[in-house]
């Protein structure tokens, strides 16, 4: 897609992606703008990681669920084209993070087709896409796209990636945010965040504390500011006891 104004890796089990997929979504709706959503899977980031002693028991199998609904993804778009995929991340994350259920949700549970069929119809797709969850013809496309994210920024990076302004402009990881700011917070958060993309040398700001995301899959609601964690290698720790 050469007429996008940002190209949004993303993984749909990812909360952070889907915060910052949020923000995005307002800026797009406000300012006119052209996403292309593009695909990185954590699983595939993290093929070569001890999953047992580099994470938190569950990661594993939630970014293999996350995997599952790529294969989808992919195949939406094949079938679809590209405003397909879109529409399913919207529906498909919104069900994992935002849904009453969100906080009750098992990995298991969203990487299956009783899970993904019916959000599929949401989102005004066969349900029957549903068949790729366990089509591994779709992972050397998927895997592509990831590396191709990848190659833009670096590899010790996460999702989101942004890639502004493509095929030239930069890349980066990010922005995280743990809260959705207000339609006018959010269109000027873009405009700082594409200044500093805009500046040639510009690479990194960074901490590793981290708000609890405003989702409620992690019992915050919106309004309320998440306990503060601090995140180390895909790891994260309390570091404080404010709710």
């Amino acid at each position: 897609m050469s007429d996008a104004d940002v190209r949004f890796y993303f993984d749909p089990v990812c909360p952070f992606a889907w915060m910052t997929s949020k923000w995005v979504r307002m800026v797009a709706g406000q300012r006119d703008y052209a996403v292309d959503w593009r695909f990185i899977s954590l699983r595939m980031i993290n093929s070569g990681v001890d999953y047992d002693s580099h994470f938190p028991v569950g990661y594993e199998e939630g970014h293999t669920s996350g995997l599952r609904l790529l294969r989808v993804a992919a195949r939406a778009r094949a079938e679809h084209g590209r405003a397909a995929v879109g529409r399913f991340y919207e529906v498909v994350s919104g069900e994992i993070f935002d849904s009453p259920g969100a906080a009750s949700l098992m990995p298991a549970t969203r990487g299956s087709r009783a899970f993904a069929g019916p959000l599929l119809s949401r989102a005004g797709l066969p349900a029957d896409l549903a068949d790729a969850l366990d089509d591994t013809r779709w992972d050397d496309e998927i895997r592509a796209e990831g590396d191709e994210a990848l190659s833009l920024t670096g590899r010790d990076v996460g999702t989101p990636i942004l890639h502004f302004s493509p095929p030239d402009g930069t890349a980066l990881f990010g922005p995280v945010i743990s809260r959705l700011p207000s339609p006018e917070d959010a269109v000027r958060l873009w405009d700082h965040v594409t200044g500093l993309a805009g500046f040639p040398g510009f690479a990194e700001l960074k901490r590793s504390l981290r708000e609890r995301p405003q989702l409620r899959s992690f019992g915050v609601d919106a309004g309320e500011a998440g306990a503060e964690e601090d995140w180390r290698a895909g790891s994260r720790k309390t570091t404080t006891g404010r709710a």
